[in-house]
């Protein structure tokens, strides 16, 4: 049976070392691998940056193969005016905005935004699943 987590999240990357300083200027600590991945730990995960050409190479595929998939990461935040202002400092730290700041249909207050290499990034408050103490999320409260 597969348990309901997620490990690790990897991102393929062109320029690993230029993806890197990006979440590094976000405020996210680096940790070096000697097999060429870059970390960065989360809170129950880790998301790790590998070359795009040598992600392709490991599952056998083109890079072409690969590309940019239909998702989205997510990363709620503890208040409504966080949203906007960790959209100005991805913006700040080299990010496209995708979507400012604005309410949601459903109640939250959400942005987007691509990193530069095109992934695309949630910035969400949603207060009907705060953060736990440690900064988990909970999803309609519980976690």
């Amino acid at each position: 049976m597969m348990e309901q987590r997620v490990s690790l999240i990897t991102l393929g990357a062109r320029d690993v070392d230029a993806l890197a300083a990006f979440y590094e200027a976000l405020g996210w600590a680096r940790v070096d691998s000697p097999d060429g991945v870059i970390a960065f730990d989360l809170i129950g995960q880790t998301l790790g940056l590998y070359p795009l050409a040598g992600l392709a190479d490991e599952i056998g595929v083109s890079v072409d193969t690969l590309g940019h998939g239909a998702m989205a990461l997510a990363h709620n935040v503890r208040e409504k005016g966080d949203v906007a202002a960790l959209l100005a400092q991805a913006e700040a730290a080299g990010a496209r905005v995708l979507k400012p700041a604005a309410d949601v249909f459903w109640g939250g207050h959400h942005g987007y935004f691509a990193d530069p290499e095109g992934h695309i990034w949630e910035v969400a408050f949603n207060p009907f699943s705060p953060l736990g103490p440690d900064g988990a999320f909970q999803w309609n409260g519980v976690g």
